[in-house]
């Protein structure tokens, strides 16, 4: 389906340069001189390169839609790891570098969805949000928790997050995947 230059957003797949690419980011920009564009952040699904490409409204780009089908994580062995269709069952291998920072986030049995291009896994889209438990964080200063500070939590999975002052070890917390950011406490 081709789209205008301007019609890019953020998570759209499209076709450049003869290969696929993911927008990132986008900011529309209105130059006092000449027409507007908008330049835009990729990221080659294949190899994962990132490039800084403008559009003008009068380009088009062909935007692809990317099968989506569900399978469970199964196991990780060297860097690759292994998922399983939910309905065939039938188990692919994806290579670990294609999901980035978010493969912490990744744990046996979670749900994902994992998408396709022409029969052929190029992503893998994780859960917005994953509990995780605290297993090291600094302890609360007295008279910290009027302001609105907070400090660094070390995951299970070995990721650091900012939590307020009250969020002790051991605790269960609600982080998103995306943003690799606290949510809220687990409840």
């Amino acid at each position: 389906m081709k789209i205008n230059g301007n019609e890019i957003r953020p998570g759209n797949t499209i076709m450049h340069q003869d290969t696929l690419w993911r927008a990132v980011k986008i900011d529309a920009v209105k130059p006092g001189k000449g027409p507007a564009y908008a330049q835009v952040e990729l990221k080659n699904l294949i190899d994962g390169r990132k490039l800084n490409e403008r559009f003008r409204s009068s380009e088009t780009v062909e935007k692809v839609r990317l099968e989506q089908k569900e399978h469970t994580f199964l196991y990780a062995e060297g860097d690759m790891l292994t998922f399983m269709d939910t309905e065939s069952y039938e188990q692919i291998q994806i290579a670990e570098d294609m999901i980035g920072e978010q493969r912490a986030f990744l744990q046996d049995g979670m749900a994902v969805e994992v998408e396709m291009h022409e029969g052929r896994p190029i992503g893998v889209a994780l859960p917005e949000q994953v509990t995780l438990t605290i297993t090291e964080t600094e302890p609360t200063v007295k008279g910290q928790t009027a302001s609105s500070s907070y400090k660094p939590a070390t995951l299970e999975n070995g990721l650091r997050v900012m939590v307020p002052p009250h969020i002790s070890a051991d605790t269960a917390i609600i982080v998103n995947t995306q943003t690799i950011e606290y949510v809220k406490r687990a409840e």
